[in-house]
């Protein structure tokens, strides 16, 4: 039930995400301010809107594509669901339970913790108009906070994920993902379409691997090593799983273009580039995250209470 729970949260996160979405770009084509850096594009006008300053369409890029890749997520875990329950291969349904029990605290803990980032970019865009109730945008914000706590608050998603899920069963589901993610690495490493999203994929895979390990060496000495590296890990696992979604979205409108693209060309370029800017832009956050974790808790642990 609570995992069943938990899932659903993490689609209530990627919702109000992509909600205020759909508000920030309709305002961002429409409020003019400024203007462009290289030049008026509607000189015949005061000003021009805003989504011509590359730091607007940064925060909307950021935004959409978070989103794109959450739902490909969302719908790639739920499929596993379905083999779980319906599947006639006891070891397929064992893989696929294991693969949904791993990546339920991310779907809730990482699509959550965006949604409400991502719901507060929106209303940044919008300046001060963006504070007031007219405009809808404060509502999207206090809506998407309460998905971050509710159903287990997300730290405990990520020590769910850190204490439980990884040692579990001898550490079989983590190893799993390690082996389909490295294996998918390979078989398409070698395609030049793939540079950018291949680059990014391994570069996170490889830091979640180093953090797992240094789990492996550390927590089990210190516990508080685990738990304060554990949201790090969380996210750092998160973008691994949203950067191999991206991949899959790539290689699918490739082919799709390929094929002629059925009237879709423009749509599946704007896919592709959306995916470029995660791999360029987002994915090499797994990094930080791999040197927060490896600090381990020293510091984090040696203030007496009183010192607070």
């Amino acid at each position: 039930m609570m995992n069943e729970a938990r899932l659903g949260v993490g689609i209530q996160g990627l919702a109000q995400s992509e909600v205020a979405y759909q508000n920030a770009v309709t305002y961002a084509k429409d409020r003019i301010q400024g203007r462009s850096l290289t030049g008026p594009k509607n000189p015949e006008k005061q000003a021009d809107p805003i989504i011509v300053h590359p730091d607007v369409r940064r925060v909307l890029m950021t935004i959409r594509s978070f989103n794109e890749a959450a739902r490909a997520l969302y719908m790639w875990t739920s499929l596993h669901g379905d083999v779980s329950h319906l599947s006639q291969d006891d070891a397929e349904k064992q893989a696929s339970d294991d693969i949904m029990g791993l990546l339920t605290p991310v779907v809730k803990g990482v699509l959550t913790d965006k949604g409400f980032d991502n719901t507060v970019m929106a209303q940044q865009l919008y300046g001060g108009h963006g504070y007031i109730q007219e405009w809808g945008m404060e509502q999207f914000v206090r809506d998407a906070r309460i998905a971050m706590i509710y159903e287990g608050a997300n730290g405990v998603q990520a020590l769910d994920l850190v204490g439980r899920k990884l040692p579990a069963n001898g550490g079989r589901a983590i190893q799993a993902w390690f082996k389909e993610v490295g294996a998918f690495i390979k078989e398409h490493e070698g395609d030049e379409e793939l540079g950018v999203y291949m680059k990014g994929l391994k570069q996170s895979l490889k830091d979640l691997q180093a953090a797992t390990m240094w789990f492996m060496q550390n927590a089990m000495k210190n516990p508080d090593d685990a738990g304060a590296g554990s949201t790090d890990y969380m996210h750092l696992f998160g973008l691994v799983a949203l950067g191999y979604m991206w991949t899959k979205i790539a290689i699918a409108a490739n082919r799709k273009i390929k094929d002629g693209a059925n009237g879709q060309e423009d749509w599946l370029k704007t896919k592709l580039t959306l995916g470029t800017f995660f791999m360029e832009r987002v994915m090499p956050e797994s990094s930080a995250h791999l040197a927060r974790i490896s600090t381990g808790s020293e510091t984090m642990m040696s203030l007496d209470a009183e010192a607070f």
